[in-house]
């Protein structure tokens, strides 16, 4: 994982270790284990003189026989390189393009479709943080550039248990830490954008594997609408009217003993400008912490992450007020692989918490809002199983793996449990033939306040699921149906029924049974197409028939007596 290895039944005594891998000097060092003993070794390996064209990397096909990996696509920087680039800047963005199951709707709104999935189906990742738009208006570039990026894991399908809060895809995204032994630099520019990055050490590291730090900064500005004048003559209006800036930067403290720790933070803004038509600007800013910790003489390995982060888009056309969307919110995470020889365990918690804020208005003027506060919690827990031994002649070891996982997603703010079983399966059916499945509930909160029929839209607003959601939908044909999923609506918590008090107001009167006298509440009748009751700022909403409530609003400050009719306002009161 991330460069850690776990090697299981390595036999007693003196053993030697060899690390090697294209690009870089083969490495050997010479270990003593002990019966019983968990020994902990960091290996520094240093660049190799010669580069090879074609090659085959064994290690790349071992892990391929020996974990499920369904729909995963590992990148690294230099496999992104190899790509033809728009522009002669090699960006995730446009290596995404080709990877199977992976729609992209093209140089203008940068937004992904996996496997039928909207964008906003797919979890996106930066050293653990949640990114709520990973892509600038041009298409063609990512906020990742690919200086920075160590590697890049893309699951299109199938993802275990560990990951949730997205039903369609996740990319997980790790930035490479700054030079340990030297200060250094690049400055490079293209016809789309300039950018630079300057690395180097903190506290140098004066030895291979000790201990040190580094930091990286990097920055990109695009000068797109100033250079499409010279190099994009054709472009209506004399110019391309995207610009982007991106800085990013991250301080790294590594131990000798492998373990790690990281500050990072970053500053991504995107502006269009449609000259007499549109202006469209958004800004996504954070900052984070994660770490990895190797304990010594366990088989353990810990890694947490915690940040946070703020989204701003607004979108202004002509003298209309302007249309905004705002996503602000943490994430934190704490996980544990547990290696038991071939076979491993996986478990953690997850917290998370945002809130939107959206406001829309249509063409005739109406306006939408939504401001919302929307928390999660999760655990997890998943255990790769190897079973079956393969034939002495496989370079494979195992015949079948088995991989289980079970994710318990409690969507607080809804009260709502989602329970999502994860499965995983591989048969390795020789050496180059496999067979593999997976299968998985998954759920999320967040939605797009956008229609995916618009082949461009570059307006792409963040709303959370509302508190109180129907139990019943109407149908075309008049009918309703229920909706039985408690992930799909919140169950009704309490009820409170209006007694009649004929005596003083007829049935234009009433209390609310089951709620206290101090609390009763002066009351204005409202009703809305919904069921169900809700206590929010001084307001109960009381059902009366399927399909209606009524919404009694109040002053904090009402004190009603006991056995006082509550006057409301002349409605007829049908009471079940």
């Amino acid at each position: 994982m991330n460069g850690y290895f776990s090697i299981t039944k390595v036999p007693v005594g003196a053993q030697t270790l060899v690390v090697s891998f294209i690009g870089y000097e083969t490495t050997e060092k010479t270990v003593t284990v002990a019966s019983g003993q968990i020994l902990t070794e960091k290996l520094y390996i240093p660049k190799s003189a010669t580069q090879l064209q074609d090659f085959e990397v064994k290690g790349e096909k071992q892990e391929a026989q020996n974990q499920v990996r369904i729909g995963v696509t590992k990148l690294t920087p230099k496999q992104i390189e190899r790509l033809p680039a728009i522009g002669g800047e090699a960006d995730l963005a446009q290596y995404l393009q080709v990877v199977p199951g992976v729609i992209f709707t093209g140089d203008q709104g940068g937004q992904l479709y996996v496997r039928g999935g909207s964008p906003i189906m797919n979890k996106v990742m930066m050293d653990g943080m949640v990114l709520y738009n990973p892509f600038h208006s041009i298409g063609l570039f990512s906020v990742f550039d690919n200086d920075i990026i160590r590697n890049a894991d893309i699951y299109t399908a199938g993802f275990n248990a560990e990951h949730g809060g997205r039903i369609s895809s996740v990319m997980d995204i790790t930035t490479r830490d700054g030079n340990k032994t030297r200060m250094s630099g690049r400055v490079a520019a293209s016809t789309f954008a300039a950018k630079a990055l300057l690395e180097g050490p903190i506290k140098k590291q004066k030895e291979p594997g000790d201990g040190s730090s580094s930091y990286l900064l990097n920055f990109r500005h695009s000068y797109l609408t100033e250079s499409s004048k010279i190099f994009y003559e054709n472009v209506n209006n004399g110019q391309l009217p995207f610009t982007f800036t991106d800085a990013y930067g991250k301080v790294s403290f590594n131990g000798a003993n492998g373990s790690k720790f990281n500050l990072f933070g970053f500053d991504f803004t995107d502006g269009v400008n449609y000259q007499g038509v549109s202006d469209l600007d958004w800004e996504n800013w954070g900052a984070g912490t994660n770490f990895v910790l190797v304990p010594a003489g366990s088989a353990v390995l810990i890694d947490g992450v915690f940040s946070y982060s703020n989204y701003d888009l607004q979108l202004v056309e002509g003298d209309l007020p302007p249309r905004t969307s705002q996503i602000t919110g943490f994430n934190g995470a704490l996980n544990f692989k547990y290696f038991m020889g071939a076979n491993e365990a996986r478990y953690g918690i997850e917290v998370l918490g945002f809130r939107t804020n959206f406001s829309f208005f249509n063409s005739l003027g109406r306006t939408y809002e939504q401001e919302q506060n929307t928390s999660e919690i999760a655990g997890y827990f998943n255990y790769r199983l190897n079973i079956g031994k393969a034939p002495a002649t496989a370079a494979y070891s195992h015949r079948f793996i088995i991989d289980p996982g079970l994710r318990l997603h409690y969507y607080a703010s809804l009260s709502v449990p989602n329970i999502e079983p994860r499965f995983g399966f591989k048969w390795n059916i020789n050496e180059n033939l496999r067979f593999k499945l997976a299968a998985g509930r998954y759920s999320q909160n967040l939605v797009a306040a956008n229609n995916d029929r618009d082949v461009v839209n570059l307006f792409y607003g963040f709303l959370s699921a509302p508190e109180n959601l129907p139990s019943t939908v109407p149908q075309r044909d008049g009918t309703t149906r229920e909706l039985k999923d408690p992930a799909a609506r919140q169950p009704l918590r309490r009820r409170f029924r209006v007694r009649p008090h004929p005596r003083t107001h007829g049935e234009r009167g009433g209390l609310l049974e089951g709620l206290p006298p101090g609390d009763q509440p002066e009351p204005q009748q409202v009703f809305q197409r919904h069921t169900g009751i809700r206590r929010q700022a001084g307001c109960v909403e009381e059902g009366l028939h399927r399909g209606e409530r009524l919404c009694l609003r109040c002053r904090p400050s009402t004190e009603v007596r006991e056995g006082q009719a509550l006057p409301v306002g002349g409605l007829q009161l049908h009471v079940c």
